[in-house]
C-alpha cells in the first residue's frame, strides 16, 4: 500500500510524493496542475509531465530539501525513523523548507491566512541555539516542521522588531541563525568576513549580521527566498544546482559524481532568463571562492531562484575560508581546469575553465585579475568593520597575492 504526501508550491497543490512497501519513492504531478497555464515544475530535474517519476528520479530533489550527515542522523533518532527514509523525514519536518514547497499529509488542508509563531526571549533563543546539536531544527517538538539542507547546526526563525520567533505549523521564516562550529575557530566571523567581502566587490549575496546571544556569537542570514511586503511574507521558490541536476546530496562533491563547473555553467546557460548577467556572476563566484580559499563551494552551495516568472542565479551563501582550518579538506569541491588544489591553479587552468564553460579565455583571465584586485582593495574596509578579523584577513590577502603571482606567465 502506498503512503502519500500532498506537495504544495506556494498555495498550489501540485502533486503527490508516494512511498511503496519497498520504500521506493514516486512523484506524480496533479492533473489540475498540469492543466494550469501558469504551472511550473518543482525542479529542473522534475519537468512537467503526466507520467509519474520513479524512485531514482526523486531523491535528488526531494532528498536535497533535507538536512545532511550527522544532523540527519540525529533528527532521525529523535523522531524514531530511519535516517535514509526521505519520505518519513519530509512527513515529519517538511513544513517550512527552502524555496516555496510544503509537504502535508494526504488530504490535510494548507493553512495560509493565519501564520503562527512562538516568540522567543533572549534566554529562550540562547536555549534553542545551545540545544541544536542535540535537537537539530527542533525536530519532534509539537507544531514545528522546519527543514534546511546542510550538515551545520542552524535554525530558521522569524525575525521582527519584537525579536525572534519559531514558525509553527508551516508558517514562513525570514532568517537563518548559525552558531559557531565548535571544533573550528571563529567560523561566525569567518563567514561574515567572506560574505561582506563578496558584497563589497559587487557579488549578489545574502545579507548577514553577527549577533551576540548571551555569550554566543551567531551569524544571522536574511533569507533571499522570502520577501516581506504589505501582505506579509512571500515565499520564493528555489533549488540548488544538485537538485536541479537530480544529484543526491551524498554525492555533492565533483569527485563523487557531483556538479562540475562545466555542468554548473551549462545549467545556468540553459535556464537563466538573463544569462548575460548570471553567467558572469557565476564566473565571479568561482574566482572569488578560489581566491579566498573556500574549498566547500559544491553544487548545493549554488542555487536557482524562481521569481516573477523568471529563473535567475540566487544570491551567494555559505561563503567560508575553509583553508584557514588545516583540518579541513585541501581539495576544492569543483575542479578548476583539472586541478582540485587551489595552490595548483595557474593561468592555464583558468584558460581550460574558460573552454569548459564556453567563455572567452582572455575575458576569464582578465576577470581573475579584476576580482583579485577588487577583493584586495576591500580587505581594509572589512577589517576596519570587524577588527577581530585581522588574522583571517592577512591569510586571505596572502592567498590572493599568491594567485596573482601564479597568473603571470613564466
Amino acid at each position: 500500500m502506498k503512503r502519500k504526501l500532498d506537495v504544495y508550491l506556494l498555495e498550489h497543490f501540485v502533486g503527490q510524493l508516494s512511498q511503496n512497501d519497498s520504500g521506493e519513492l514516486g512523484f506524480a504531478y496533479a492533473a489540475k496542475w498540469l492543466e494550469n497555464s501558469q504551472a511550473v515544475p518543482l525542479s529542473q530535474s522534475l519537468p512537467l509531465q503526466t507520467e509519474p517519476f520513479l524512485n531514482p528520479d526523486c531523491h535528488g530533489y526531494f532528498g536535497g530539501i533535507l538536512p545532511e550527515e550527522a544532523k540527519r542522523e540525529r533528527i532521525a533518532k529523535n523522531l524514531g525513523i530511519s535516517a535514509r527514509n526521505d519520505f518519513a523525514m519530509l512527513a515529519e519536518i517538511g513544513g517550512e523548507c527552502a524555496g516555496a514547497v510544503t509537504f502535508l499529509s494526504e488530504g490535510q488542508p494548507l493553512v495560509t491566512d493565519a501564520p503562527d509563531y512562538k516568540a522567543l526571549s533572549e534566554e529562550g533563543l540562547a536555549e534553542v541555539l545551545r540545544d541544536l546539536p542535540k535537537r537539530p531544527l527542533l525536530a519532534g517538538e509539537e507544531g514545528i516542521r522546519l527543514s534546511l539542507a546542510g550538515a551545520q547546526d542552524k535554525i530558521t526563525l522569524h525575525r521582527s522588531k519584537e525579536g525572534f520567533a519559531i514558525p509553527l505549523n508551516g508558517a514562513p521564516s525570514t532568517h537563518i541563525l548559525k552558531p559557531a562550529i565548535e571544533r573550528f575557530e571563529d567560523t561566525v566571523l569567518n563567514e561574515a568576513v567572506c560574505m561582506k567581502l563578496a558584497k563589497a566587490i559587487g557579488l549578489p549575496v545574502a545579507e548577514v549580521e553577527i549577533l551576540t546571544v548571551e555569550d554566543m556569537q551567531v551569524l544571522s542570514v536574511e533569507r533571499y527566498d522570502r520577501l516581506i511586503g504589505e501582505h506579509g511574507i512571500q515565499r520564493l521558490h528555489q533549488e540548488d544546482f544538485c537538485q536541479a541536476l537530480g544529484i543526491v546530496s551524498e554525492m555533492k562533491y565533483q569527485n563523487e559524481g557531483g556538479v562540475s563547473i562545466e555542468q554548473a555553467f551549462d545549467l545556468l546557460r540553459s535556464v537563466s532568463a538573463v544569462p548575460a548577467l548570471d553567467l558572469p556572476h557565476l564566473l565571479d563566484a568561482v574566482i572569488f571562492n578560489c581566491l579566498i580559499g573556500n574549498n566547500d563551494a559544491h553544487g548545493k552551495n549554488f542555487s536557482l531562484l524562481y521569481s516573477a516568472g523568471q529563473t535567475r542565479i540566487a544570491p551567494l551563501y555559505d561563503l567560508l575560508c575553509t583553508l584557514y582550518y588545516p583540518e579541513l579538506a585541501t581539495k576544492m569541491a569543483m575542479k578548476i581546469g583539472g586541478k582540485y588544489k587551489p595552490n595548483d591553479v595557474y593561468a592555464r587552468h583558468f584558460e581550460k575553465l574558460a573552454k569548459e564553460a564556453g567563455l572567452s579565455r582572455p575575458m576569464v583571465l582578465k576577470r581573475v585579475m579584476t576580482i583579485a584586485d577588487k577583493t584586495l582593495s576591500c580587505l581594509h574596509d572589512v577589517e576596519a568593520e570587524m577588527p577581530d578579523s585581522t588574522k583571517l584577513i592577512r591569510f586571505i590577502r596572502e592567498r590572493i597575492e599568491g594567485l596573482k603571482v601564479r597568473m603571470v606567465p613564466p
